[in-house]
């Protein structure tokens, strides 16, 4: 697989085969990933990949502790009409997908509520860095998310990035060993081989279109 294809290929999965991720694959990918671009080389980002009973234990607590407040505000964007058509977008081709109506709230919410279990992948990775860690840091970590996303389809894996896994992050902190006035916890990465069937994996997605946010200036 080039590095087309598995830009192209790659999607946010939300239905996962049952099929285990072997460490040494993930290793290899992650190996790989060290060498992501960052910024004067800080390397900022650290995480802790989960599986089997550890990680079913994890989400036992997670499905059973309230959603705390965030740390972190992903949804600053919906201020402007633009880019909350953008969510409402992918939204929408969920739910139709999911064969969810509009009007069926509570079908929605069991819906988004498989988010807790990562959609019933595998594996999970939980990303975290040094609270200490400012915007620059936080785009290094982004920059190193990316590789290993593409990474992984090169492996034929695919994930789904969760920054709804903030709403637990001291639950996640303390089952990790981690100090909370340390380390921000920043999002999970459900990890796992993708249900090619399944109508939540196949539907269409939009992309604005390239001349809306790239300018090319001084070509012939």
């Amino acid at each position: 697989m080039n590095v087309t294809e598995a830009v192209t290929s790659r999607r946010s999965v939300r239905q996962f085969v049952n099929k285990p991720v072997d460490l040494e694959t993930i290793q290899r990918v992650m190996d790989k990933a060290r060498w992501a671009a960052s910024g004067c080389n800080y390397q900022p980002w650290e995480a802790s990949i989960v599986t089997g009973e550890p990680l079913k234990e994890l989400q036992a607590k997670i499905t059973t502790t309230p959603p705390q407040e965030l740390e972190y505000d992903w949804d600053a964007p919906k201020q402007e009409e633009a880019y909350k058509e953008r969510l409402h977008g992918i939204s929408k081709g969920m739910f139709d997908a999911l064969g969810i109506a509009r009007e069926d709230g509570a079908a929605r919410m069991a819906a988004m509520g498989r988010n807790a279990t990562s959609f019933d992948a595998p594996a999970v990775m939980f990303v975290y860095f040094p609270r200490l860690m400012k915007a620059p840091q936080w785009s290094d970590t982004g920059m190193w998310l990316q590789p290993v996303a593409l990474l992984l389809r090169e492996e034929g894996l695919d994930r789904c990035f969760q920054e709804f896994m903030a709403y637990y992050a001291n639950v996640i902190r303390d089952f990790l060993g981690l100090d909370h006035e340390r380390y921000m916890f920043f999002c999970g990465m459900a990890i796992g081989y993708r249900d090619p069937d399944a109508p939540v994996n196949n539907f269409e997605r939009e992309r604005v279109p390239l001349g809306e946010q790239v300018k090319f200036l001084g070509f012939d």
